[in-house]
């Protein structure tokens, strides 16, 4: 593959500009985030971007885990961005979803072997020289953990609020509520957590069972004050969807799994309009100044 080596960082840069400069053609930027890797953060991600398309939005999806990018293949995705003025991309559009990541730039199987300061140049050059065509939401896909990536993105972008995905087990739970105490110490609002392979659904007769327990997430939001946003099942078909790049909310949109990510997709787009308006109402609060 043929790399656009001006745009891959070389070294680190200084840190410079204002914090939370506004990213050109999106309105609300959404973080979804998890403590623990192997949780379905990814897929969450991709179903909840077309959940929202589904609901008349325009929504993107940058995928923000530069050490193992998931979204091109989720999307069913190949081959490299164009860049008219060889500085610029122009975000990939898969199943309606403008997209943007690293994996468009590097060799599937190359791994990223980068520095704090390389990945942090990385991740802000993906999110404003992508060209992000007036979009109502773009959904961030965060890597597991609380690191580099995450310290960056509240330091300097815009964040609307972030989503939390876990599963009911309890050793998620613990790095689920570091992640969650993070937003916190950063400012950024917690729109709500959502239960991810809350139960099994057996593919032959259809029986439910809680193999990794039952109503975590729910004590978890009741602890943190936050939403519970919903509970997802594990279940093969949205395995076997994401992995062809055609999602569940592509193959089955009219389907109860779907049905389920679009009632989780409603529950956020009312979150982000009641903070906007508590922001506004803020804002209508302070006095005018008159110049004479």
């Amino acid at each position: 593959m043929t790399h656009p080596v001006s745009y891959l960082p070389s070294h680190p840069q200084a840190r410079s500009g204002p914090e939370h400069k506004a990213v050109p053609g999106v309105k609300h930027l959404i973080a979804v985030a998890s403590g623990k890797g192997g949780v379905g953060k990814s897929t969450t991600t991709t179903n909840l971007a077309l959940a929202l398309a589904n609901s008349g939005a325009r929504v993107g999806v940058l995928d923000a885990d530069l050490y193992g990018p998931s979204q091109p293949r989720m999307l069913g995705l190949k081959g490299m961005p164009d860049s008219p003025d060889g500085k610029n991309l122009e975000p990939m559009i898969g199943h309606g979803i403008q997209t943007m990541s690293i994996g468009f730039l590097v060799d599937e199987e190359s791994p990223i072997i980068w520095r704090g300061p390389m990945i942090t140049q990385a991740l802000t050059r993906l999110v404003y020289e992508t060209r992000w065509d007036n979009l109502d939401y773009l959904i961030v896909d965060l890597p597991p953990g609380t690191g580099d990536i995450h310290l960056t993105m509240a330091q300097r972008l815009p964040v609307s609020g972030a989503v939390i995905v876990t599963t009911p087990q309890d050793i998620a739970l613990l790095d689920a509520r570091k992640g969650l105490s993070m937003f916190e110490k950063v400012n950024v609002p917690v729109l709500g957590i959502i239960e991810n392979m809350s139960t099994h659904i057996c593919s032959e007769c259809g029986h439910e069972e809680h193999i990794f327990g039952a109503g975590g997430a729910k004590r978890m939001s009741e602890e943190a004050g936050t939403d519970l946003l919903g509970e997802l099942p594990l279940d093969i078909r949205i395995r076997t969807a994401s992995d062809s790049g055609q999602p569940i909310m592509v193959t089955d949109p009219e389907g109860t799994l779907a049905a389920a990510y679009s009632e989780i997709a409603s529950c956020i787009i009312q979150r982000i309009s009641a903070l906007a308006d508590a922001t506004d109402s803020q804002l209508d609060g302070l006095p005018t100044l008159v110049m004479e």
